[in-house]
Protein backbone atom coordinates (compact mmCIF):
# COMPACT_ATOMS: atom_id res chain seq x y z
CA UNK A 1 0.00 0.00 0.00
CA UNK A 2 1.39 3.24 -0.88
CA UNK A 3 0.78 5.71 2.37
CA UNK A 4 3.48 8.05 1.79
CA UNK A 5 4.41 11.43 -0.23
CA UNK A 6 3.32 12.14 -3.75
CA UNK A 7 6.62 12.62 -5.56
CA UNK A 8 6.99 14.32 -9.07
CA UNK A 9 9.89 13.27 -10.66
CA UNK A 10 10.80 15.06 -14.48
CA UNK A 11 13.06 13.32 -17.07
CA UNK A 12 13.76 14.81 -20.22
CA UNK A 13 15.35 12.11 -22.67
CA UNK A 14 18.46 13.34 -24.25
CA UNK A 15 20.05 10.03 -25.70
CA UNK A 16 21.13 6.09 -24.67
CA UNK A 17 18.30 5.56 -22.55
CA UNK A 18 20.57 6.35 -19.93
CA UNK A 19 18.79 8.96 -18.16
CA UNK A 20 15.22 7.45 -18.54
CA UNK A 21 16.53 4.37 -16.64
CA UNK A 22 17.59 6.11 -14.24
CA UNK A 23 14.16 7.99 -13.48
CA UNK A 24 12.40 4.40 -13.83
CA UNK A 25 14.63 2.87 -11.34
CA UNK A 26 13.86 5.83 -9.21
CA UNK A 27 10.42 5.43 -9.61
CA UNK A 28 10.00 2.04 -8.92
CA UNK A 29 12.21 1.75 -5.89
CA UNK A 30 10.63 4.69 -4.28
CA UNK A 31 6.96 2.98 -5.15
CA UNK A 32 8.65 -0.03 -3.16
CA UNK A 33 9.50 2.21 -0.11
CA UNK A 34 5.92 2.95 0.09
CA UNK A 35 5.81 6.42 -1.70
CA UNK A 36 3.64 7.39 -4.85
CA UNK A 37 5.50 8.64 -8.26
CA UNK A 38 4.21 10.38 -11.12
CA UNK A 39 6.83 10.24 -13.52
CA UNK A 40 6.72 12.87 -16.25
CA UNK A 41 9.06 12.32 -19.55
CA UNK A 42 8.87 13.64 -22.56
CA UNK A 43 9.61 10.30 -24.38
CA UNK A 44 8.41 7.17 -23.02
CA UNK A 45 8.82 5.06 -25.76
CA UNK A 46 12.16 3.09 -24.13
CA UNK A 47 9.91 1.89 -21.46
CA UNK A 48 7.82 -0.22 -24.31
CA UNK A 49 10.94 -2.57 -23.32
CA UNK A 50 12.66 -1.16 -20.78
CA UNK A 51 9.73 -1.98 -18.50
CA UNK A 52 6.94 -3.38 -20.58
CA UNK A 53 4.56 -3.17 -16.74
CA UNK A 54 5.35 0.74 -16.14
CA UNK A 55 1.97 2.00 -17.25
CA UNK A 56 0.35 -0.28 -15.39
CA UNK A 57 2.16 -0.37 -12.03
CA UNK A 58 0.52 0.61 -9.06
CA UNK A 59 1.66 3.37 -7.36
CA UNK A 60 3.39 5.04 -10.47
CA UNK A 61 1.99 7.27 -13.21
CA UNK A 62 3.68 7.94 -16.15
CA UNK A 63 3.12 11.27 -17.60
CA UNK A 64 3.62 12.77 -20.88
CA UNK A 65 5.77 16.10 -20.23
CA UNK A 66 3.53 18.17 -22.29
CA UNK A 67 0.27 17.55 -19.41
CA UNK A 68 2.77 19.30 -17.28
CA UNK A 69 2.24 22.55 -19.21
CA UNK A 70 -2.10 22.24 -19.61
CA UNK A 71 -3.85 24.61 -17.03
CA UNK A 72 -6.91 21.23 -16.89
CA UNK A 73 -4.58 18.55 -16.28
CA UNK A 74 -2.98 20.96 -13.35
CA UNK A 75 -6.02 21.61 -11.96
CA UNK A 76 -7.30 18.09 -11.60
CA UNK A 77 -4.66 16.56 -10.28
CA UNK A 78 -3.19 16.56 -7.00
CA UNK A 79 -0.08 18.19 -6.00
CA UNK A 80 2.82 16.41 -5.52
CA UNK A 81 4.84 16.61 -1.81
CA UNK A 82 8.12 16.53 -3.79
CA UNK A 83 9.75 17.65 -6.75
CA UNK A 84 12.77 16.00 -7.97
CA UNK A 85 14.28 17.58 -11.33
CA UNK A 86 16.46 14.56 -13.04
CA UNK A 87 20.19 15.86 -14.39
CA UNK A 88 19.16 19.60 -14.56
CA UNK A 89 15.95 19.07 -16.27
CA UNK A 90 14.10 22.24 -16.15
CA UNK A 91 10.67 21.52 -14.36
CA UNK A 92 7.89 22.65 -17.01
CA UNK A 93 6.73 26.89 -15.87
CA UNK A 94 3.48 26.50 -16.59
CA UNK A 95 3.28 23.83 -13.79
CA UNK A 96 5.77 25.63 -11.22
CA UNK A 97 3.17 29.14 -11.57
CA UNK A 98 0.73 26.65 -10.76
CA UNK A 99 2.12 25.55 -7.71
CA UNK A 100 2.93 29.22 -6.68
CA UNK A 101 -0.82 30.16 -7.34
CA UNK A 102 -2.61 27.58 -5.79
CA UNK A 103 -0.08 26.46 -2.52
CA UNK A 104 0.43 27.63 0.46
CA UNK A 105 4.33 26.49 0.63
CA UNK A 106 6.48 24.98 -1.79
CA UNK A 107 7.66 21.33 -2.19
CA UNK A 108 10.74 19.82 -1.24
CA UNK A 109 12.59 20.48 -4.65
CA UNK A 110 15.31 18.46 -5.32
CA UNK A 111 17.97 18.70 -8.29
CA UNK A 112 18.97 14.96 -8.54
CA UNK A 113 22.48 15.43 -10.39
CA UNK A 114 24.91 13.04 -12.13
CA UNK A 115 26.82 10.37 -10.58
CA UNK A 116 30.48 10.99 -9.60
CA UNK A 117 33.30 10.05 -7.47
CA UNK A 118 35.56 13.40 -7.47
CA UNK A 119 36.05 14.98 -4.29
CA UNK A 120 33.66 18.43 -5.03
CA UNK A 121 30.93 15.93 -4.66
CA UNK A 122 30.71 15.70 -0.80
CA UNK A 123 30.86 19.59 -0.56
CA UNK A 124 27.91 20.17 -3.10
CA UNK A 125 25.87 17.19 -1.23
CA UNK A 126 22.58 18.97 -0.25
CA UNK A 127 23.49 22.12 -0.50
CA UNK A 128 20.79 24.45 -1.06
CA UNK A 129 19.70 26.88 -4.20
CA UNK A 130 17.54 30.21 -3.95
CA UNK A 131 15.50 30.59 -6.94
CA UNK A 132 16.35 34.21 -8.46
CA UNK A 133 13.80 34.52 -11.02
CA UNK A 134 10.70 32.86 -12.58
CA UNK A 135 7.39 32.22 -11.11
CA UNK A 136 9.16 30.21 -8.24
CA UNK A 137 11.33 33.00 -7.32
CA UNK A 138 11.56 32.91 -3.19
CA UNK A 139 11.60 29.12 -3.23
CA UNK A 140 14.78 27.09 -2.78
CA UNK A 141 15.88 23.72 -4.36
CA UNK A 142 18.12 21.28 -3.22
CA UNK A 143 21.16 19.58 -4.76
CA UNK A 144 21.16 15.51 -4.65
CA UNK A 145 24.53 14.05 -5.23
CA UNK A 146 24.45 10.49 -6.10
CA UNK A 147 28.15 9.11 -5.06
CA UNK A 148 30.00 6.61 -3.56
CA UNK A 149 30.87 7.58 -0.18
CA UNK A 150 28.79 8.00 3.02
CA UNK A 151 28.86 11.64 2.55
CA UNK A 152 27.10 11.70 -0.80
CA UNK A 153 23.74 10.25 -1.60
CA UNK A 154 24.59 6.92 -2.45
CA UNK A 155 23.88 5.01 -5.21
CA UNK A 156 20.09 3.55 -6.50
CA UNK A 157 19.75 -0.23 -4.77
CA UNK A 158 16.54 -2.41 -4.82
CA UNK A 159 15.69 -3.92 -1.25
CA UNK A 160 15.67 -7.39 -2.67
CA UNK A 161 18.32 -7.49 -5.12
CA UNK A 162 20.45 -9.91 -2.87
CA UNK A 163 17.61 -12.19 -2.45
CA UNK A 164 16.97 -11.69 -6.53
CA UNK A 165 21.09 -12.50 -7.04
CA UNK A 166 20.75 -15.75 -4.98
CA UNK A 167 17.96 -17.32 -6.94
CA UNK A 168 19.53 -16.51 -10.07
CA UNK A 169 20.44 -19.49 -12.20
CA UNK A 170 23.94 -18.21 -13.91
CA UNK A 171 24.09 -21.56 -15.53
CA UNK A 172 20.86 -22.14 -17.28
CA UNK A 173 21.41 -18.22 -18.24
CA UNK A 174 25.01 -18.99 -20.32
CA UNK A 175 23.17 -21.81 -21.56
CA UNK A 176 20.18 -20.39 -23.23
CA UNK A 177 22.26 -17.40 -24.40
CA UNK A 178 25.69 -19.17 -25.19
CA UNK A 179 24.64 -23.18 -25.58
CA UNK A 180 28.25 -23.68 -27.51
CA UNK A 181 30.55 -22.57 -25.00
CA UNK A 182 33.28 -24.36 -23.92
CA UNK A 183 34.64 -25.18 -20.47
CA UNK A 184 37.27 -22.77 -20.69
CA UNK A 185 35.22 -19.90 -22.68
CA UNK A 186 34.72 -16.60 -21.17
CA UNK A 187 31.16 -15.03 -21.79
CA UNK A 188 31.82 -10.92 -22.22
CA UNK A 189 29.18 -8.84 -22.82
CA UNK A 190 29.03 -5.24 -24.84
CA UNK A 191 27.24 -2.18 -23.96
CA UNK A 192 29.04 0.84 -25.22
CA UNK A 193 29.04 3.68 -27.26
CA UNK A 194 31.86 3.77 -30.26
CA UNK A 195 35.33 3.04 -28.24
CA UNK A 196 38.68 3.08 -30.51
CA UNK A 197 40.03 -0.47 -28.81
CA UNK A 198 36.71 -2.06 -29.82
CA UNK A 199 38.24 -3.38 -33.27
CA UNK A 200 41.49 -4.51 -31.03
CA UNK A 201 38.83 -6.63 -28.77
CA UNK A 202 37.44 -7.96 -31.54
CA UNK A 203 40.39 -9.35 -33.31
CA UNK A 204 42.22 -10.85 -29.76
CA UNK A 205 39.12 -12.90 -29.46
CA UNK A 206 39.24 -14.45 -32.79
CA UNK A 207 39.98 -17.81 -32.66
CA UNK A 208 39.68 -17.94 -28.97
CA UNK A 209 36.51 -19.88 -27.20
CA UNK A 210 35.14 -16.87 -25.90
CA UNK A 211 31.74 -15.65 -26.79
CA UNK A 212 30.96 -11.87 -26.80
CA UNK A 213 27.50 -11.00 -26.40
CA UNK A 214 26.24 -7.72 -28.23
CA UNK A 215 23.77 -5.36 -27.17
CA UNK A 216 21.29 -3.49 -29.25
CA UNK A 217 21.46 -0.06 -30.07
CA UNK A 218 25.18 1.71 -31.06
CA UNK A 219 27.17 -1.23 -29.10
CA UNK A 220 25.73 -4.02 -32.10
CA UNK A 221 26.15 -0.98 -35.22
CA UNK A 222 29.62 -0.35 -33.73
CA UNK A 223 30.60 -4.15 -33.81
CA UNK A 224 29.35 -4.57 -37.54
CA UNK A 225 31.21 -1.55 -38.79
CA UNK A 226 34.42 -3.30 -37.17
CA UNK A 227 33.62 -6.74 -38.03
CA UNK A 228 33.12 -5.42 -41.73
CA UNK A 229 36.73 -4.89 -41.92
CA UNK A 230 37.95 -8.87 -40.29
CA UNK A 231 39.13 -11.47 -42.29
CA UNK A 232 38.05 -13.28 -39.35
CA UNK A 233 35.21 -13.19 -36.99
CA UNK A 234 35.10 -13.48 -33.42
CA UNK A 235 32.17 -15.93 -31.40
CA UNK A 236 29.65 -13.55 -31.42
CA UNK A 237 25.85 -12.88 -31.10
CA UNK A 238 23.68 -10.00 -31.01
CA UNK A 239 20.82 -9.73 -27.98
CA UNK A 240 17.61 -8.19 -28.13
CA UNK A 241 16.52 -5.50 -25.94
CA UNK A 242 15.38 -6.24 -22.98
CA UNK A 243 13.79 -4.77 -19.22
CA UNK A 244 16.06 -3.90 -16.61
CA UNK A 245 15.64 -6.78 -14.80
CA UNK A 246 17.18 -9.04 -17.53
CA UNK A 247 20.05 -6.67 -18.08
CA UNK A 248 20.87 -7.34 -14.53
CA UNK A 249 20.97 -10.96 -15.43
CA UNK A 250 23.01 -10.48 -18.20
CA UNK A 251 25.79 -8.78 -16.15
CA UNK A 252 25.35 -11.51 -13.42
CA UNK A 253 25.59 -14.32 -16.15
CA UNK A 254 28.89 -13.02 -17.54
CA UNK A 255 32.84 -13.68 -16.76
CA UNK A 256 33.47 -9.47 -17.93
CA UNK A 257 31.11 -6.78 -18.50
CA UNK A 258 31.51 -3.78 -20.76
CA UNK A 259 29.22 -1.21 -19.59
CA UNK A 260 28.65 2.69 -20.53
CA UNK A 261 26.83 5.58 -18.73
CA UNK A 262 25.92 6.11 -15.24
CA UNK A 263 22.77 3.69 -14.96
CA UNK A 264 24.84 0.40 -16.07
CA UNK A 265 27.90 1.32 -14.34
CA UNK A 266 25.58 0.72 -10.56
CA UNK A 267 24.49 -2.24 -12.23
CA UNK A 268 27.79 -3.69 -12.65
CA UNK A 269 29.22 -2.93 -9.28
CA UNK A 270 25.92 -4.81 -7.96
CA UNK A 271 26.83 -7.55 -10.29
CA UNK A 272 30.24 -8.22 -8.99
CA UNK A 273 31.79 -9.19 -12.11
CA UNK A 274 35.16 -7.77 -13.87
CA UNK A 275 33.80 -4.88 -16.10
CA UNK A 276 34.74 -1.86 -18.17
CA UNK A 277 33.41 1.53 -17.76
CA UNK A 278 32.92 3.01 -21.39
CA UNK A 279 32.60 6.75 -19.75
CA UNK A 280 30.05 9.53 -21.81
CA UNK A 281 33.01 11.60 -23.54
CA UNK A 282 32.44 15.00 -23.41
CA UNK A 283 33.91 17.62 -25.36
CA UNK A 284 36.40 19.26 -22.97
CA UNK A 285 37.98 15.50 -21.66
CA UNK A 286 36.45 16.45 -18.65
CA UNK A 287 35.36 13.03 -18.71
CA UNK A 288 38.87 12.24 -18.20
CA UNK A 289 39.43 12.92 -14.25
CA UNK A 290 35.51 11.55 -13.82
CA UNK A 291 37.06 8.27 -15.01
CA UNK A 292 40.49 8.81 -12.48
CA UNK A 293 37.89 9.63 -9.47
CA UNK A 294 36.34 6.46 -10.07
CA UNK A 295 38.69 4.82 -10.25
CA UNK A 296 40.78 5.98 -7.73
CA UNK A 297 37.32 5.29 -5.45
CA UNK A 298 37.52 0.93 -5.73
CA UNK A 299 41.22 1.25 -5.61
CA UNK A 300 41.45 -0.47 -8.67
CA UNK A 301 44.92 -2.08 -9.98
CA UNK A 302 47.49 -1.00 -12.69
CA UNK A 303 46.37 -3.29 -15.09
CA UNK A 304 41.96 -2.26 -14.72
CA UNK A 305 43.55 1.34 -14.81
CA UNK A 306 45.40 0.76 -18.36
CA UNK A 307 42.82 -1.24 -19.55
CA UNK A 308 39.99 1.79 -18.65
CA UNK A 309 42.12 4.23 -20.03
CA UNK A 310 42.61 2.34 -23.70
CA UNK A 311 38.96 1.71 -23.89
CA UNK A 312 38.00 5.48 -23.31
CA UNK A 313 40.96 6.60 -25.45
CA UNK A 314 42.56 8.48 -22.98
CA UNK A 315 45.83 6.68 -23.86
CA UNK A 316 47.04 5.27 -27.21
CA UNK A 317 48.32 2.01 -26.02
CA UNK A 318 47.90 -2.00 -26.83
CA UNK A 319 44.67 -3.35 -25.48
CA UNK A 320 45.35 -6.16 -23.11
CA UNK A 321 45.18 -9.99 -22.98
CA UNK A 322 41.66 -10.87 -21.73
CA UNK A 323 42.40 -13.69 -19.85
CA UNK A 324 41.12 -15.73 -16.26
CA UNK A 325 44.30 -14.24 -14.60
CA UNK A 326 43.61 -10.59 -15.54
CA UNK A 327 39.92 -11.24 -14.81
CA UNK A 328 40.82 -12.34 -11.02
CA UNK A 329 42.74 -9.36 -10.59
CA UNK A 330 40.27 -7.01 -11.96
CA UNK A 331 37.66 -8.92 -9.82
CA UNK A 332 39.50 -8.12 -6.58
CA UNK A 333 38.80 -4.77 -6.55
CA UNK A 334 35.15 -5.05 -7.92
CA UNK A 335 34.03 -7.24 -5.04
CA UNK A 336 35.51 -4.87 -2.19
CA UNK A 337 34.30 -2.10 -3.60
CA UNK A 338 30.94 -3.71 -3.67
CA UNK A 339 30.85 -4.85 -0.30
CA UNK A 340 31.75 -1.32 1.07
CA UNK A 341 28.79 0.21 -1.38
CA UNK A 342 26.39 -2.70 0.32
CA UNK A 343 27.17 -0.98 4.04
CA UNK A 344 26.22 2.48 2.73
CA UNK A 345 22.33 3.23 2.66
CA UNK A 346 20.98 3.46 -0.68
CA UNK A 347 20.03 6.61 -3.18
CA UNK A 348 15.75 6.23 -2.15
CA UNK A 349 16.46 5.76 1.34
CA UNK A 350 18.90 9.47 1.60
CA UNK A 351 16.28 11.25 -0.30
CA UNK A 352 12.61 9.78 1.94
CA UNK A 353 15.20 10.63 4.84
CA UNK A 354 16.30 14.01 3.72
CA UNK A 355 12.83 14.74 2.42
CA UNK A 356 11.42 13.95 6.20
CA UNK A 357 13.90 16.10 7.96
CA UNK A 358 13.40 18.75 5.68
CA UNK A 359 9.78 18.69 6.77
CA UNK A 360 10.53 18.85 10.40
CA UNK A 361 12.35 21.36 10.41
CA UNK A 362 9.82 24.20 8.79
Amino acid sequence: MQTGQLWDIFCTVIDNHGDLGVCWRLTRQLRDAGQRVRLWVDDASALAWMAPTAHQEPGIEVRPWADASQASTLQALPPADVWVEAFGCDIPEALVAHAVATRAEQPRWINLEYLSAEDWVPRMHQLPSPIMSSPAKGWTKTFFYPGFTPDTGGLLREADLLARQQRFDRMAWREQHAPNLPPNGLLISLFCYEPAALPQLLAQLVGTPHHLLVTPGRPLAAVQQALASMAEQPNWSALPYTDQNGFDEMLWACDLNFVRGEDSLVRALWAGQPFIWHIYPQDDNAHHAKLEAFLNCIQAPESLRKAQRVWNGVEAREWPVIDSNLLADWSTSTQAARQSLFQQHDLVRQLIVHVANTASTD
